[in-house]
Order: structure tokens, then C-alpha cells, then sequence
């Protein structure tokens, strides 16, 4: 193999490095790096072989490889059904998953997608985005999505004076919720949205 191609080696997918073999390809002295379907397929009786090559063997391998090789009609029609693996079971989506796009109301799929998140974005007026995390230290803060950094902090200064023990006669019984409070203030100082 020649140094240039070395230089490039790791552009190539599915190159397994770190192996000290050679291609599996009689006479070749090549590092076998790229890995093959050997003869006996997967199935029943568990995992096929593999055969290592170079990256010129399997070049060569890929250009006449037929998966289809050595299955009667019967398995390649099985094969090439429209619904071949939809007949398992599959887990249901979350209630909680959020809402999902009508896509009868989309031409493309994708727009139908980025609808759904779209959604999301325009939660605040100046298009700063907020992360769950965010949104649950707004909700302990009792502040709506577009408190800007002067509400953040003047709302954190009430919640600080009503809960702090010093405040109420050393009474500890608001520790929690002064706690959650940090941790919002925390939370939100840092955030993109309030940067």
C-alpha cells in the first residue's frame, strides 16, 4: 500500500484499525483492515465467518458481491417483500412524547418534522432557545419564557429574602425550596438565553 494512501486510510468506512492480520486474499501481504462476509452466512445457528482484506480485495469483493447468491426463488422473494420485518413487534411511542405533526397538512415529510420543533423555538420573542432544564428552572422561579436577565435576577433576590433562615427568625423549614431556588438561579444565569 503506498504511503499516500496510508496518509488518506482513514477517510474509508468501515476500516477496522489496530488488527495485525493479513488479507485473507491468497498472496497478499496487505494488512487485512476492511472486513467480509466469509462463506457461511448468518442465521439459525448463530453469526456468519468474516474474511479480512485490503482495501484493493475489498473493492474487488464488493464489485461482485450478491447477497441474493445461493437462495432459491422462495428466499429472494421473502427477501425483497415491501413489509419484510414489519410482522415483529414493536414498542408504542410515549403519551408523553410530545405533540406529533398532522402530516396531511405537509407536502414533505421533513417539514412536517421541523414543525414540530419549530413550535418550540418560537417560545421566546427574540428566538433565544430554551432546554427542558431551562424551562424547569423558569417554572420554580414562577417566570414566564421571555423573563430577560434584570426579571431573572431581581426574582431571585425575592425568592432569597422570603426563604433564607435569617430572614424568618432561623426558621429552616423553606431550606428546600431556598435550595431549588439556587439551583434554578444557577441554571438560568449560565444559559444561553440569559447570556
Amino acid at each position: 500500500m503506498s504511503e499516500e494512501r496510508r496518509a488518506k486510510g482513514d477517510r474509508f468506512h468501515g476500516r477496522v484499525g489496530g488488527r495485525r492480520r493479513h488479507c485473507d486474499h491468497p498472496g497478499c501481504t496487505e494488512p487485512g483492515e476492511f472486513r467480509a462476509p466469509g462463506e457461511r452466512r448468518s442465521g439459525f445457528d448463530g453469526p456468519g465467518d468474516w474474511r479480512w482484506l485490503c482495501l484493493d480485495h475489498v473493492r474487488a469483493f464488493n464489485a461482485r458481491y450478491n447477497f441474493f447468491d445461493g437462495m432459491d426463488a422462495e428466499e429472494i422473494e421473502a427477501q425483497q417483500r415491501p413489509y419484510a420485518g414489519w410482522e415483529r413487534e414493536t414498542r408504542a411511542f410515549s403519551v408523553n412524547a410530545g405533540s406529533t405533526p398532522r402530516w396531511s397538512d405537509f407536502i414533505d415529510p421533513l417539514d412536517a418534522i421541523g414543525a414540530r420543533f419549530a413550535a418550540r423555538e418560537a417560545e421566546r420573542k427574540d428566538g433565544k432557545l430554551l432546554s427542558e432544564r431551562d424551562r424547569k428552572a423558569l417554572k420554580i422561579l414562577g417566570l414566564g419564557t421571555d423573563a430577560d436577565r434584570r426579571a431573572l435576577r431581581a426574582r431571585y433576590a425575592e425568592l432569597v429574602r422570603r426563604y433564607h433562615p435569617d430572614r424568618n427568625g432561623g426558621d429552616r423549614s423553606h431550606e428546600k425550596a431556598l435550595q431549588d431556588v439556587i439551583s434554578a438561579y444557577t441554571q438560568l444565569k449560565s444559559a444561553p438565553a440569559f447570556a
